[in-house]
């Protein structure tokens, strides 16, 4: 067999604009709904949104990355909640559980011997082991940050803050985060000796 025959097809990858639209939208419809109609139908929004940019993300590749799966997943469940009983605090409260649980999962895997982030990440970084568990307790801990910090501001502002802060904190915040970790991959970036291009995995 020729190798064009056994090679197994690339994966396709969503345009970076594209990927960051995907993102930010459900976020800004979300801001912009709560804004005219209050938090009630900016959640009701939300659950129709999240799905949406699922099924394009997945009509474009193919495939479904597990976080934003588990972050639809939660905000239909917690959105449900808060839309049909009447209670904003389950939508805020989303917000914490979800990076508990990315925390969790995280630090979870490690201490079975496995690692998370390169799935996470898609095979877009090549690093030595060593590399990932650095990067993998750095991630963990900084969710339960941000768990901590979705607690502060939910218990103790109005929702409009709330809703400011969950869509123009929490992207900055991370978006800034990831970009301090790069000396750290740097440092531990695999290169390929023959200079091919990296693997598919892991």
């Amino acid at each position: 067999m020729t190798e064009e025959t056994t090679a197994a097809p690339a994966k396709r990858r969503l345009h970076p604009g594209l990927k960051f639209a995907l993102e930010m939208g459900p976020l800004v419809l979300f801001f912009i709904v709560n804004q005219k109609f209050g938090i009630f139908q900016a959640t009701a929004a939300l659950m129709v949104a999240v799905p949406a940019t699922l099924a394009v993300s997945y009509s474009i590749t193919r495939h479904l990355p597990t976080m934003p799966v588990v972050t639809a997943i939660f905000v239909l469940v917690f959105g449900s909640l808060t839309f049909f009983l009447q209670d904003e605090n389950f939508i805020k409260l989303k917000v914490t559980l979800l990076y508990v649980l990315f925390g969790s999962a995280l630090l979870g895997a490690l201490w079975f011997d496995k690692l998370l982030l390169p799935a996470v990440f898609e095979s877009a970084f090549r690093l030595d082991d060593a590399g990932w568990r650095k990067l993998t307790w750095r991630w963990a801990l900084f969710f339960f940050f941000l768990a901590a910090l979705n607690e502060f501001v939910r218990r103790d502002f109005p929702t409009d803050v709330w809703v400011n802060f969950k869509v123009f904190g929490i992207l900055p915040l991370t978006l800034l985060y990831a970009f301090a970790q790069i000396p750290l991959m740097l440092r531990h970036e695999q290169k390929d000796e023959a200079g091919d291009e990296p693997d598919s995995h892991f």
